[in-house]
């Protein structure tokens, strides 16, 4: 590999499970981390130059967090979706333009990082997962919250800095969406409908940088129950 000590990092990951190879050029998963696929719960592979995952990704059944931040992936195997125990994936800052649908299989997922992609679409293959507790999909070309939004589970959602003009009619029902970043977008006031404040569970939503003045808000219908809830989340922390 031609960096001394990295066999000190494979020594330790096969006692510790955590494997750390962060910024050493990588092109490839290296057979030495592949051959401890049995081990592994946490693989760091961020600031590196792989440009796809093999299919054989999967092998690593017990991953709980893959960190490929950095990276030039433009597209993930259907294959991850056998990697039943991952709870953290981050490839932010990758070449990605859409997620497989088998995606929609990694039922223990609770922390999804896709800033700094490709994307054109919402990944509605996030809809369903119901461990999901983080979702952050800024700086990417996303145009619409699509319809199906009951079904995110997640508490926190950034699609700040994307080029969205819709929100669908149906945010407010997602079940546990706390906190709401839609900064730098393309959404003007009437696209934020009376229902996401009045309805939803949220008790901070982030509008900086749209269409109309953050202050303009207020006049928006069901912005007194948006308040009632921030304050009191406030009054939770202190």
């Amino acid at each position: 590999m031609g960096n001394s000590g990295i066999k000190q990092h494979y020594d330790t990951a096969a006692k510790t499970g955590v494997l750390q190879l962060s910024d050493y050029k990588l092109k490839e998963i290296p057979v030495e981390a592949q051959n401890l696929c049995d081990t592994l719960r946490n693989l760091d592979l961020s600031k590196n130059r792989l440009s796809t995952l093999p299919d054989d990704i999967c092998k690593f059944k017990l991953l709980k967090q893959l960190n490929l931040d950095t990276n030039k992936i433009e597209t993930l195997p259907n294959t991850l979706s056998n990697m039943k125990k991952l709870e953290m994936l981050n490839v932010s800052n990758n070449l990605i333009s859409f997620l497989p649908d088998s995606f929609a299989q990694l039922s223990n997922l609770k922390q999804v990082y896709l800033n700094n992609n490709r994307l054109k679409v919402f990944p509605v293959q996030l809809l369903g997962l119901q461990n999901l507790e983080v979702v952050e999909i800024s700086n990417n070309k996303i145009t619409e919250v699509p319809s199906g939004m009951s079904e995110l589970y997640a508490a926190e959602l950034n699609l700040s800095q994307n080029e969205i003009s819709v929100i669908s009619e149906d945010l407010h029902r997602a079940p546990r969406l706390k906190i709401l970043r839609l900064e730098e977008n393309c959404l003007s006031l009437d696209a934020i409908k009376p229902s996401l404040l009045r309805d939803s569970k949220i008790h901070t939503i982030n509008l900086d940088g749209n269409l109309f003045e953050s202050k303009q808000l207020v006049s928006v219908e069901g912005y007194n129950e948006y308040t009632e809830r921030y304050t009191a989340m406030k009054k939770k922390m202190f």
